[in-house]
């Protein structure tokens, strides 16, 4: 099923002429007389049949009136056979006998409820988007589906659900792909996803973007010290990195410039003294308990 689309007439000047019919049916019935127009008499049973069909006929030819707004299509059928799509806006005029549907092609957007799903590892989170659309087509927005516009949200939450499963709810690992912090990617997959499983509905998706996204409150807490862990050890992490990098570079220096010249155990002092100074003891013991650098 696809939009065919359909030419329409227009309804001002046929409405003014089906009022100029009217006024000549009413004249008909109110000033018809008898065969001799001079001689009083019964009125003519023509002349009344005549203004009465005149009537009858406008009214008839009326019910072919109807409106399309801006932004709107008139899906007709004829006894249920599909016949053509009008798109033209204002008073258009077509077959009496046409049954008429419009359609809003207006891009509108609905946020969807916030669901509640396990994400990659199998951590529930709450998830909810925003989704923009419109429709494309409006023969199969009519006919290939029972009501397009809740098909929309439903396919939208089943589309949001599968996405949502896909990836993690925090990056684990280089490259990796996550809901928190790949933010276009997430979408791009989302949007991709509604595409396919609308299309069949004549409706485009024009964009699609999650709104609101955070752990279940059952494990909001556990999931917030795991995050602050996460970044405490990420954070040592660099500091570490860091100071060996500075004290590898201090050494080679020293050497490059002949300085002084040490043996091992005098250089294994100096680092553990560097590394205390640049990054605090702490984070220094294991690298020193360790055994040498050199």
């Amino acid at each position: 099923m696809k939009e065919n689309p359909m030419s329409s007439l227009p309804g001002i000047p046929f409405l003014l002429a089906m009022l100029a019919l009217a006024a000549a049916g009413v004249w008909l019935l109110v000033t018809g007389t008898g065969p001799d127009a001079n001689t009083a008499g019964p009125a003519s049973p023509t002349t009344l049949f005549g203004g009465a069909g005149l009537l009858v006929l406008v009214g008839f030819s009326l019910t072919g009136l109807y409106m399309v707004q801006p932004n709107q299509a008139a899906v007709l059928s004829l006894f249920g056979k599909y016949v053509g799509t009008v798109k033209h806006d204002g008073l258009r005029w077509n077959n009496p006998f046409l049954a008429k549907k419009k359609v809003s092609l207006r891009v509108r957007n609905f946020e969807s409820g916030k669901l509640k799903v396990n994400e990659l590892d199998g951590s529930p989170i709450e998830i909810a988007a925003v989704i923009v659309w419109q429709v494309q087509d409006s023969a199969e927005a009519v006919y290939n589906v029972d009501d397009y516009e809740s098909f929309v949200h439903i396919q939208s939450e089943s589309a949001l659900r599968t996405m949502a499963t896909s990836y993690p709810y925090d990056q684990h690992e280089d490259g990796q792909i996550a809901l928190r912090s790949h933010a276009a990617e997430v979408s791009q997959h989302l949007r991709d996803e509604l595409s396919e499983r609308l299309a069949d509905a004549g409706v485009l998706v024009l964009d699609a973007r999650i709104s609101h996204l955070a752990y279940a409150p059952e494990i909001a807490q556990a999931m917030l010290q795991r995050q602050q862990a996460n970044a405490i050890i990420a954070a040592r992490t660099r500091i570490v990195a860091g100071a060996v990098g500075m004290v590898e570079m201090a050494l080679a220096e020293l050497q490059k410039n002949g300085v002084v010249h040490l043996d091992e155990e005098r250089k294994a002092q100096m680092v553990s003294n560097l590394l205390v100074v640049l990054c605090g003891e702490r984070a220094t013991q294991p690298i020193v308990n360790a055994g040498t650098l050199y």
